[in-house]
């Protein structure tokens, strides 16, 4: 079976050794995304805003390998304050809420960077 590879610039892929997104055959697995910003940008304050960057970070290395938001059939949010539950699942719904995936949102004590308060893992599964 092929297996595609993407990576998206984010300094821990070459230092950690792993892909952004890889594919084999039909499936597509998205590694936990951070809100890492932009080159020269700054990570957003909320939560809300933090999943929205996850979610640009991942549906690009989605598309690289074929897939697309309504392709998504599994998700793991990991978030380090319950209080931010809602903001994540709203950005969460407006992400990828049109293929309604199977979903997980897991409180943590941290994340790899302090400022990050949210971290998203993701699986699809292409079928066209």
């Amino acid at each position: 079976m092929t297996r595609s590879r993407v990576a998206s610039g984010s300094p821990y892929e070459t230092r950690y050794g792993f892909s952004r997104a890889v594919r084999v055959g039909d499936r597509v697995l998205v590694a936990g995304t951070a809100p890492v910003p932009a080159p020269g940008g700054e990570v957003a304050a909320t939560a809300y805003d933090q999943m929205l960057r996850c979610g640009e970070i991942a549906v690009a290395a989605m598309a690289e390998l074929g897939a697309r938001p309504e392709d998504v059939v599994g998700t793991r949010m990991f978030i380090v304050e319950a209080a931010d539950a809602d903001g994540v699942g709203r950005a969460h719904a407006e992400l990828f809420g049109t293929a309604s995936p199977a979903a997980t949102m897991v409180v943590v004590a941290g994340l790899l960077d302090p400022t990050w308060l949210v971290e998203v893992e993701i699986e699809a599964l292409i079928e066209r």
